[in-house]
Parts: C-alpha cells; structure tokens; sequence
C-alpha cells in the first residue's frame, strides 16, 4: 500500500510538468511519461518483468483525457479534417489495437531498446523540425489504410498519440500545418482509445504484473498523472506566448537524446 501511495504522489508531480512541457512546447507525454516511469516504478518497490509493457500501456491511457479536451479545442476551431479522417479510421484503429498483442509478442529488453532508439530520434526531429508543406496530393485510400496502421502500431508501441509521425506525413502531402495539428489531435484521442483497449485486453493473462494494474495499465500511476497534466496543460499553453519555445525545445531535445541514450545502454 505505500508503494502504491508513493507511486500515485510521485505521478501527481509528474503529471504536472508533463501537462505543462505539452502546452508549452506541444509535444506528446508519452515521451516524458514512458522513461519517467521505467525508472520511477523500481525506486518506490514496483519490480515486474512487464516493466516496459506497464509503462507504455499506462501512458497511452493517460493520453485519452488529455486528447479528448484537444480534439474538442481543435473541432472548434475548425481545425479537424474529418473527411480525411473518416478514411484512415479503419486503418488507426487497426494499428492501434493490434500494438498491445505485438507488445505482449516483444521481450521487455527488445521493446525498452525500441523505445530508446525512438526517443533518440524524435529529439533529432524536435531539435531539427521537418516542415514541408507543399502542393502534393495525398495518397489513395489503400494507401492511407496502410499508412494509419502503421503509425498507429508504432505509436501503440511506444506509448504516444502519433502526432510526431503523423504531422509530418501529413504537411509533406500538402495538408496545412493547422489542420495536420488538428486532425493528429482527434487521432490521438482514437488511438489512446483503441491502444488503451488492446493493452487491457493482452495483459490480463500476463504474469508477474504488480497489484494496482488492469492489464497492463498500473491505475495509481494512471489517476496521479491524469489529474495534474489536464489542469497543467492550460499553464503551458499560456507560458508559450512569453517563454522563448524555440530554445526550450532544442534544451529539451537534448534532455531526450541524454534519456534515450541512457535507456539504450541501461
């Protein structure tokens, strides 16, 4: 019971400077969220050979409400391209519920260094931002049902909504960057759903998972970092008209690179 408490009071901090670092710099939680809780979980007593299951499964839940308030910002502004949306839905959810039976196929060892290679690579694109809006047409249908379930499947894997892959594909065909941001951000909402699922579904029958889990969500972790991200994220969204973002992303891209490294050779 200690450890559960520590672990919910640690989480309520956490999810404060997750909420905050995604108003202000716009970047998903997972990639704070994900190394945050490899190592938080052993330091308060949490040991479990699913250790990296737990954390990406329980990062992808605490996105669904922070997603839910940005779809909703996003829609009314008129940000959300559901026409575009409607046709790579089959697609995400499929990536996105099938990731948590590929998880549960994957070694904790193996899905941990995949983590870290990703890490390392989004704080290369934080620090270097791939812009490239341009006059292409999007791909056909079949192409985008492909497409979707890849990101998804990754982002199921690694524990994020999928904006950082998904943004990028979607200017580089020639979407403008508000409703690329808009529609990563109803997507997002879909995919912590439909990942969040699968993850609950694959680990009931997982062994060694720590009490506090419903599959491999750990519920303590899930109610500290959901209550403090949600009321933190406005702050950050504030702080970002005043606070020098662009040398605070580059700062933090190299935070990640550090933290990646680390998981790498960990």
């Amino acid at each position: 019971m200690d450890s559960l408490l520590s672990v919910f009071l640690i989480c309520l901090a956490l999810g404060a400077f997750v909420g905050f670092m995604a108003g202000l710099l716009g970047i998903g939680g997972g990639l704070i969220v994900v190394p945050a809780l490899l190592y938080i979980l052993p330091s308060v007593g949490i040991h479990s050979a699913q250790l990296p299951h737990i954390a990406i499964a329980t990062s992808l839940a605490a996105i669904i409400l922070t997603s839910i308030s940005s779809a909703r910002a996003h829609h009314q502004r008129g940000n959300v391209p559901w026409p575009l949306f409607r046709t790579m839905l089959p697609g995400l959810m499929l990536g996105a519920l099938t990731s948590a039976f590929i998880a549960e196929q994957i070694s904790a060892v193996t899905l941990q260094q995949g983590f870290a290679i990703f890490v390392v690579l989004m704080s290369i694109q934080m620090a270097y931002p791939f812009k490239a809006e341009s006059s292409r047409q999007l791909p056909s249908a079949p192409v985008l049902f492909i497409v979707g379930t890849f990101i998804a499947m990754i982002a199921g894997l690694m524990g994020i909504g999928g904006g950082v892959l998904l943004v990028p594909f979607l200017t580089f065909f020639g979407l403008q960057m508000r409703y690329a941001i808009g529609f990563s951000a109803a997507t997002g909402l879909l995919i912590s759903l439909s990942g969040s699922l699968g993850y609950v579904i694959a680990g009931f029958n997982a062994s060694e998972l720590p009490y506090g889990t419903l599959g491999f969500i750990y519920l303590p972790a899930l109610f500290g970092l959901v209550v403090t991200s949600v009321l933190m994220a406005p702050v950050g969204v504030n702080a970002a008209s005043s606070w020098p973002t662009p040398v605070l992303k580059k700062i933090f891209a190299l935070l990640l690179l550090c933290v990646g490294l680390k998981l790498m050779l960990t």
